[in-house]
């Protein structure tokens, strides 16, 4: 089971972008999936949030600016960021919480599994 991301790359103060985070491998089904974000200097930051559920929820910092989403049939989760700002610069992260069965009884466990990061730049 992995997660791939996509979608990072240099922009301007107020542009726009848009990542992706697909999951693949053999599971059962994806609980939460979330972006966090690690600034230089900076400890990893939970950005935007997506439960199974459809409880959505952001940081202070980002509300009204980024949208997260989710296209299960494709076990995908979006962030589109709009009028970026240089403080958003960093190392994005997907996480998924991913139910993966374990024996032939059917049992299941729940794996934590990270993305690769992607790299945004914003600048000024």
């Amino acid at each position: 089971v992995q997660l791939v991301e996509s979608g990072g790359g240099l922009v301007q103060a107020g542009g726009s972008l848009r990542l992706s985070c697909a999951a693949s491998g053999s599971f059962y089904s994806i609980n939460e999936m979330n972006w966090y974000r690690q600034g230089p200097g900076n400890q990893r930051e939970l950005v935007a949030v997506s439960t199974g559920g459809g409880r959505i929820d952001y940081v202070d910092s980002v509300k009204g600016r980024f949208t997260i989403s989710r296209d299960n049939a494709k076990n995908t989760v979006y962030l589109q960021m709009n009028s970026l700002k240089p403080e958003d610069t960093g190392v994005y992260y997907c996480y998924a919480r991913i139910v993966v069965v374990v024996n032939v009884e059917g049992a299941t466990r729940a794996l934590e599994v990270w993305g690769q990061g992607t790299l945004v730049t914003v600048s000024s």
